[in-house]
């Protein structure tokens, strides 16, 4: 069982703090939300490392949004909805396409700068299942990083935002149904509550839920199982993204090869040389990443390999050099040259479409507790991510968000609050172990490709893990285990439940999409159990 907290706790012997708003999470929706916010409330920024430890500091390819007379926010919306397979809500879709363009020039405005072409127009690329080149993109594939560098910087010299980095957000304080603070351990491991108006959790994605991933080790699923142990819906988690392209070489990290080399012309190869995606969709390399990612997977059976080839050599060097440097110089480490040589890839997790549950100000089920960028499940994505939606769905509703909170009363004061699970009589002696243990069995069962044998005894493995939830905890690495033992659990129940294939979900005894049956969506609530809820969007 999963447990209201992860810490025993009462209100009255800790140290307390008051803050208008608690921000938790410093990557593009953490810190854009935060400045928004700073307009007309006081905002305490909680980060868990540093300002520049965030999913979006790695994010290469750019942010979608439309720029061109001939583009129009309804081919962004038809291109959103076709990779989303039936799964995304209209409404949140429009939103985004909409309100894009806007946020994206508050960006510029924050100092966010793009790149240009010689004549001063923004450059513009096209990314997979994207009909028109609508990206933009900075200092070449760096786009997360320097989105990050921009909003720090009018972060930390905002009179009006306080930054707590290298602090942890441990749980989610509620009252009467409503939040109204969270639980922080400090560097030193004191624990200590803020208590505020809103709570926003921007804590970004899952990637660390399996062994192989393009996320940072920050990327633990902390909102998610946050905000589930306070009793907000989870939804839709059983969809996960798998980058298709991730550097597989000895010695290296899963790094990400965006999806932008393959939008600038670069090609995929098995092992034998030989292009294959012609195989599996007309649009080749650049169709939906789900179904790129599971041709790989495919091919690599077939040829009895542990990866393939991405192919750029064809392009030239000024072009490669110019518009990939990061990635460029990354494989170069590693004796590779993309001018000559093949990339040998594979997939590897990347990113999480479903989460806590939004409506279309961010605010979740629980009340004063609101979600941002990819902790959020917002109803953009559907069961497969629009290559550079993210980012931009990130500032939407991180603008929408502190519109909401604008609105919020002041909390009240608070009655003695306290918690005390008797079964916590020993305490843990580290997580490092099973955090390895759970991330192989998330690869090996509810990776890719997954059945109803191995989910089960995924599950099967993870209820015996659970008796960790009764031990004593107070170090990070002990409660981030806790958060993805929630996590994977979740998953891995909602993939169970889920008797289909369809986006980042593939069950290989369910292989087709069943529109009759499941185009509807799983909501997982701690208070209110397994749900289905149909979907109503009208165009795939």
């Amino acid at each position: 069982m999963i447990p209201r907290y992860t810490i025993d706790f009462d209100l009255e012997t800790i140290e307390r703090e008051k803050t208008d708003v608690v921000v938790v999470g410093a990557g593009i929706a953490g810190l854009y939300t935060a400045l928004q916010i700073s307009h007309f409330a006081k905002v305490t920024l909680i980060s868990k490392k540093g300002l520049d430890e965030s999913n979006t500091r790695w994010a290469q390819g750019g942010i979608a949004a439309v720029t061109l007379k001939s583009d129009s926010p309804a081919l962004h919306r038809q291109d959103t909805l076709v990779a989303g397979a039936g799964l995304c809500s209209t409404e949140a879709v429009e939103v985004l396409v909409h309100e894009g363009p806007d946020r994206l020039k508050e960006l510029i405005a924050y100092g966010t700068q793009f790149d240009r072409d010689e004549k001063g127009r923004y450059e513009l690329t096209q990314e997979g299942a994207h009909s028109q080149r609508r990206i933009l993109h900075a200092q070449g594939d760096a786009t997360g990083a320097e989105i990050v560098r921009a909003l720090s910087e009018r972060v930390l010299e905002n009179p009006h935002i306080r930054v707590l980095e290298n602090h942890f957000a441990i749980d989610v304080v509620t009252h009467q149904d409503e939040c109204v603070g969270v639980l922080v351990l400090d560097p030193e491991e004191r624990v200590f509550f803020l208590q505020s108006n809103a709570t926003v959790l921007a804590t970004g994605g899952a990637g660390q839920l399996y062994r192989y991933t393009t996320n940072p080790d920050v990327a633990t699923a902390d909102g998610i199982a946050m905000a589930y142990r306070a009793g907000a819906d989870i939804k839709d988690v059983e969809f996960i993204q798998f980058h298709p392209t991730a550097l597989y070489y000895p010695g290296a990290p899963r790094f990400l090869i965006s999806e932008a080399v393959r939008g600038e012309g670069a090609v995929l190869r098995n092992i034998n040389g030989e292009r294959f995606m012609e195989k599996y969709h007309p649009q080749k390399e650049l169709a939906p990443r789900d179904i790129v990612a599971r041709a790989i997977v495919s091919e690599m059976e077939a040829t009895n390999s542990t990866h393939v080839y991405l192919d750029i050599t064809h392009e030239s060097e000024e072009l490669i050099k110019h518009r990939f440097p990061t990635i460029y110089k990354e494989c170069l480490h590693y004796g590779l040259d993309m001018v000559t040589d093949w990339i040998p890839v594979s997939p590897a997790c990347h990113y999480i479409m479903g989460g806590v549950k939004t409506d279309l100000h961010g605010e979740t089920s629980t009340r004063r507790l609101f979600a941002c960028g990819e902790v959020s499940c917002t109803g953009v994505h559907g069961a497969n991510r629009l290559a550079s939606n993210s980012l931009s769905e990130a500032v939407v509703f991180g603008n929408r968000i502190s519109r909401k909170i604008a609105e919020l009363r002041p909390v009240g004061e608070l009655p003695p609050l306290s918690f005390q699970d008797e079964t916590r009589t020993e305490k843990g002696n580290g997580t490092k172990a099973l955090r390895v243990k759970l991330q192989k069995l998330m690869l090996r069962h509810v990776g890719l490709k997954r059945t109803e044998k191995t989910l089960q005894k995924a599950l099967d493995e993870m209820e015996k893990m659970t008796r960790t939830f009764t031990l004593q905890h107070q170090t990070r690495e002990s409660f981030e285990f806790l958060n993805l033992l929630t996590a994977a659990t979740l998953t891995t129940r909602a993939a169970l439940l889920r008797e289909e294939s369809r986006g980042g979900h593939y069950r290989i005894d369910f292989p087709n999409k069943d529109d009759l049956i499941w185009r509807k969506h799983i909501i997982q609530s701690i208070n209110r159990g397994v749900r289905e809820e149909r979907n109503s969007t009208d165009v795939e």
